[in-house]
């Protein structure tokens, strides 16, 4: 578990990523997605119990601090605690509502899979934009439909995806909220997918060309909303 939450290959294999980080108390991590990169200090760092680490400060006053607390128990199970905590800025109302409703729960979600599935194994970061939808359009519904996949889909059911250059991809969905239909987790044989409808894809892949990857997904995805 520390490995996944304080390295960064293990930070890119469930959350945003990539990752780079600098394993000490004033050391930094760096995150960059497609043109938006972040840089944060470490403020605690204890391995294997303690990790935190805190945002730069925006010219609006806003930050973001991060809180992991790591707590062995029997049986060889792990508890973690986490605190998301800052100030936010005018102009962050609708990330806030996404961050407190299904941003963190897809998130430690998906560390909770790949601590369980794909321990060990370094993610390569996927990321894709979604294209506007077509005028008169619901973008989620072009998405499925694009995607080969069926409504409604419920954790548990068996899927295969198409997608351009690659073979079809069979998996299992392992997040959903059909009464939202915002976000989308599938996990396959070698990776973690990760679909927002806020208006990106990124998905954790184990052992794929990335680059190769990233252009199918982005071939899809212009596919589906063109």
């Amino acid at each position: 578990m520390w490995d996944a939450i304080a390295t960064g290959p293990g930070m890119s294999s469930w959350f945003m990523g990539p990752h780079e980080i600098d394993p000490a108390v004033g050391g930094k991590i760096k995150l960059t997605i497609g043109d938006f990169s972040e840089q944060s200090t470490i403020t605690a760092w204890d391995p294997p119990k303690h990790l935190a680490y805190e945002t730069t400060t925006g010219d609006d006053g806003s930050f973001h601090a991060m809180e992991y607390l790591l707590e062995a128990k029997d049986g060889g199970s792990t508890v973690l605690r986490f605190v998301h905590s800052g100030r936010i800025g005018p102009e962050w109302g609708d990330e806030y509502v996404d961050m407190t409703t299904s941003g963190w729960d897809f998130y430690l979600h998906t560390l909770g899979q790949y601590v369980r599935y794909f321990a060990g194994r370094p993610g390569t970061y996927v990321y894709a934009q979604l294209p506007k939808a077509p005028d008169g359009t619901d973008p989620w519904s072009l998405l499925v439909d694009g995607l080969g996949l069926t409504e409604p889909l419920r954790v548990g059911d068996p899927v295969r995806m198409a997608v351009d250059g690659l073979d079809p991809i069979d998996g299992v969905v392992d997040y959903t909220i059909p009464q939202v239909r915002e976000v989308l987790g599938i996990r396959g044989k070698d990776a973690l997918y990760r679909f927002h409808s806020s208006g990106a894809i990124g998905h954790h892949c184990f052992g794929a060309d990335a680059e190769k990857a990233t252009k199918a997904w982005q071939d899809t995805l212009n596919r589906v909303y063109r």
